[in-house]
């Protein structure tokens, strides 16, 4: 299937691991322009040589003038942004009744803040020209707060109604604006988590990983590259009429419908 990207501008946040990586990844397969964006230049330098057609930003995304130096750049090397894939690390570990409200603006800032000032600034051009792709990697606990996690929890909700908003306003402007959730992806972020539920059990990473494990239906760590190819899909020609959405790519972790 032909999705429709060859030639399109894809601008990928937190692109040089993880999530982030495998959305880049799959969108240049597909013959996307990628402009990766990370901190450490070794990495953004790395992953743009090993891509067919892509342009480098070294920058911190939470930085305020973060995102015009994106979108300029994505500019200068390849034309106006077609697809934006708002990505980042997510905030520390935590429960809920030691949450307090620094901790919220925190995680608003980091969630929230940054991304809405990025769509900012390409929006207006996608609607333009009618044809945009705005996707969002989320976390399941968008849909099923995860206990240990509230900061994510609260911080990827508050994202996640923006951009339910943002889609039913620009849906007639040929702009499609999803959210993809994932559930347990085998990558850094999930082997962290993994070593601090090892240390609040007593158990071992390898032990906090099978329990993971036996509590997905499909009993096993998804792929990157299983993740990535949705996103490429989401923001395929073919995915035009899929807009507002919550696309869980987590092998049946959520049990809600």
């Amino acid at each position: 299937m032909d999705l429709g990207l060859t030639g399109k501008v894809a601008l990928v946040l937190g692109s040089t691991a993880g999530l982030g990586r495998a959305s880049a990844e799959a969108l240049a397969a597909e013959g996307a322009h990628v402009v990766v964006v990370g901190r450490r230049a070794e990495l953004v330098d790395a992953l743009v040589e090993s891509l067919p057609s892509a342009a480098g930003v070294v920058a911190d995304v939470t930085d305020p003038d973060a995102p015009a130096l994106l979108v300029n750049r994505a500019r200068e090397q390849f034309g106006e942004v077609d697809i934006v894939v708002l990505n980042g690390g997510g905030p520390p570990p935590g429960a809920a009744d030691s949450f307090t409200a620094e901790a919220a603006q925190a995680a608003f800032d980091l969630l929230l803040k940054q991304h809405i000032s990025l769509v900012g600034a390409v929006l207006p051009g996608m609607r333009q020209r009618g044809w945009g792709r705005i996707l969002a990697v989320g976390s399941s606990g968008v849909q099923q707060p995860i206990p240990t996690l509230t900061a994510s929890n609260v911080g990827r909700a508050a994202l996640a109604a923006y951009l339910k908003t943002l889609a039913c306003t620009v849906a007639g402007d040929g702009v499609t604006v999803n959210m993809v959730l994932p559930g347990r992806i085998d990558t850094d972020r999930v082997a962290q988590l993994d070593r601090a539920a090892a240390e609040r059990t007593g158990r071992t990473p390898e032990d906090a990983r099978a329990a993971s494990e036996a509590a997905i239906p499909t009993g096993r760590y998804g792929e990157p590259a299983e993740f990535g190819a949705v996103v490429a899909f989401l923001a395929s020609r073919q995915a035009g009429y899929v807009t507002g959405e919550q696309v869980r790519v987590d092998g049946g972790l959520v049990g809600a419908y």
